[in-house]
């Protein structure tokens, strides 16, 4: 019976435990990415992106990572798993950012109810809308080759096995939560003016001319003017969306302006 070599055992051995610490930090990741880690994925395709993305990887970092026992291997387990998550929930923000913009533009133009339920996740229809244009504009702008330089530098930044200042953790977690609530309304600014203007309008009208059924006038003009808004700001929406995305993936730990 012919046996490998101790030294190419040992590489292998070596190799191997490389590929499995790097592939918990990118698939904590991938769960959360936007467009590939979406709930509609299946998760055997998830798991055949993880894999891809360990491919792309393992090779480009270097680590001295080869648990002894298993308890070793936990503490990889728990801080590898941590980062990937960590890293994936500040690019899924991005995703909650718009919708919540889409939510407050349905809000405010009165179509918060039409095709309401055509997500997988409860939201209005401009939610709807940008969302999916938004995550096309991502991957046509290269999100995945984004998402392998993020991974690939978060070990710079997070080295395998150590876990992240908790302080630290959560202060950069709530700057990001915070910047993604500015994000969404400054995203839905316009429908929120054009929804004060409208209803400014309305009062002036019922004052002067109380009389006159102004719900029904107003309720075709701000639905045809809401969509119209979305047909002209829909572009400018999702290129400010999709730089503020890129810029973040490209410098995670950078605080938001």
């Amino acid at each position: 019976m012919i046996a490998f070599p101790p030294e190419l055992q040992a590489l292998l051995t070596r190799e191997l435990w490389h590929a499995i610490i790097v592939f918990l930090r990118v698939s904590a990741l991938v769960s959360l990415l936007p467009a590939f880690g979406e709930r509609s994925v299946p998760i055997r395709v998830k798991l055949g992106i993880a894999v891809a993305f360990t491919m792309i990887v393992a090779p480009a970092v270097t680590l001295d990572a080869q648990p002894e026992s298993p308890l070793t291997f936990t503490r990889y387990a728990l801080t590898e798993a941590l980062v990937g998550l960590a890293l994936g929930i500040g690019v899924r923000l991005f995703v909650l950012a718009l919708q919540t913009a889409g939510s407050i533009a349905a809000q405010s133009t009165s179509l918060s109810q039409i095709l309401g339920g055509a997500a997988a996740e409860p939201i209005p229809a401009i939610g709807y809308l940008l969302t999916i244009g938004g995550l096309a504009l991502a991957v046509i702008f290269g999100l995945h080759v984004h998402a392998a330089r993020l991974l690939i530098v978060s070990y710079e930044i997070f080295p395998a096995g150590y876990a992240p200042s908790a302080a630290d953790l959560s202060a950069w977690g709530i700057a990001r939560i915070a910047h993604a609530f500015s994000l969404a309304f400054m995203l839905a600014t316009p429908f929120v003016i054009a929804s004060v203007i409208y209803n400014l309008t309305l009062g002036v009208i019922n004052r002067a001319m109380p009389q006159l059924m102004v719900a029904f006038v107003g309720a075709p003009v701000i639905t045809m003017g809401g969509l119209f808004l979305l047909f002209v700001s829909a572009p400018l929406i999702l290129s400010v969306w999709v730089e503020a995305l890129i810029g973040f993936i490209q410098a995670p730990m950078v605080p938001p302006k």
